[in-house]
């Protein structure tokens, strides 16, 4: 959640230096590579970025980092409480070297409770929100979403706080600390539709949206493959009853309202389904696309970049990487009339940009050079000093 957060602020516009420890972030030994350290992970979530590789236990590695929080807006860490005091890696800290400093903070429980500590990934926050369980109602056990929804989601909540901190600092000149909780947020996500009657105290209704809590609330089957059909209006409802050849059933009691065809939609969508067997999918795409009833062909992830609108919209894009060839990147999907979004800076391997960004920050060719050599510092070595000329 931390790299992809910071991966959407860099394609934004931000300056962004990954400080990571000597032997690299996580994310670079899993997964598909070319070289070492240069994962496809990698490529992706360190994009628009800089990196500089410190040992924060070594007193001149956190001293380094305090002069790196001098100029900075903001700072965005996924570590746990009790990591961030053993570094001395707090607000209170940090703050003293920047009082416009805004740092934003991310891990399973919020920093405030007895769980801060308690070490979690996504599949278990995904447990802790309800997101899990969910599933159980409909399919009568309980499972994760295929990808790590709770992290992506913390991720986007991260972004939002820390442009919003940055823009209070920036006219007030005093920083803060933010705290974003993932479960917090995921139970905040999720009930945002299946709160329900449950929002009034007393209950008026039941928890979930049963419209989306049904069992038949799938991709149907075509005469030749698969497809989403999805009429929502009555006016959609009416016509697509009519194209399926029973327009009798605009009228059936349960089905005639929306807040009816809601309680009955399980029922409602298996009659979708065994009528969507009946043509092809592009008969069906044809036909709603005519009568504006919302319709989609099933796409593919594993052939993404053969997709007609990824194509136009160029949402997977071929560019060439310094040491890592070429490789396909996902920029963040915004349009900005002024200022577009993209990528300006390929990412970087573990510590390439250690010497430029210490000497950023005022040390000098020696004194880059002396942490280099205690390994409080890694990554791409700088030229030799004379330290006579130093």
């Amino acid at each position: 959640m931390g790299p992809y957060a910071t991966a959407v602020l860099g394609d934004l516009g931000a300056d962004v230096v990954k400080v990571e420890p000597l032997d690299g972030d996580m994310t670079r030994g899993i997964g598909a590579r070319r070289h070492a350290g240069m994962t496809a992970m990698t490529l992706n979530l360190q994009r628009n970025k800089r990196s500089i590789a410190l040992n924060l236990r070594e007193p001149d590695g956190l001293a380094a980092l305090r002069r790196l929080v001098e100029d900075a807006d903001v700072i965005v860490t996924n570590l746990r409480p009790r990591s961030r005091e053993r570094l001395g890696i707090t607000y209170e800290a940090l703050s003293e070297c920047n009082p416009r400093l805004v740092m934003c903070t991310a891990q399973a429980y919020s920093s405030r409770t007895e769980l801060a500590d308690s070490p979690a990934y996504d599949d278990i926050v995904q447990a802790a929100s309800g997101a899990a369980l969910l599933t159980d109602r409909v399919y009568g056990q309980p499972s994760y979403a295929p990808y790590v929804i709770a992290d992506k989601v913390v991720a986007l909540h991260i972004a939002v706080a820390a442009l919003a901190a940055v823009l209070r600092a920036r006219t007030t000149g005093r920083g803060q600390s933010v705290d974003v909780p993932m479960v917090d947020a995921m139970i905040a996500f999720n009930l945002v539709e299946h709160l329900g009657g449950h929002t009034f105290d007393p209950p008026e209704g039941d928890f979930g949206w049963s419209r989306i809590l049904v069992a038949e609330r799938r991709p149907h089957r075509t005469a030749d493959g698969w497809i989403c059909i999805m009429p929502y209006s009555d006016q959609n409802w009416r016509d697509f009853f009519a194209l399926a050849g029973q327009p009798e059933l605009a009228d059936d009691p349960r089905f005639r309202e929306v807040n009816v065809r809601h309680r009955n939609m399980n029922e409602l969508l298996a009659t979708v389904g065994q009528m969507a067997r009946h043509r092809t999918t592009d008969e069906w795409l044809e036909l709603c696309a005519k009568h504006e009833i919302p319709a989609s062909e099933l796409l593919d992830l594993a052939a993404v970049g053969e997709d007609d609108y990824v194509r136009e919209r160029n949402l997977l894009r071929s560019v060439e990487h310094p040491s890592e060839g070429r490789y396909f990147v996902t920029p963040t999907p915004m349009d900005f009339s002024e200022t577009p979004v993209g990528l300006t800076r390929h990412a970087p391997r573990l510590g390439e940009n250690s010497a430029e960004i210490l000497a950023q920050a005022g040390y000098s060719p020696g004194e880059v050079a002396d942490l280099f050599a205690r390994n409080v510092v890694a990554g791409d070595h700088p030229a030799p000093v004379n330290e006579e000329c130093a």
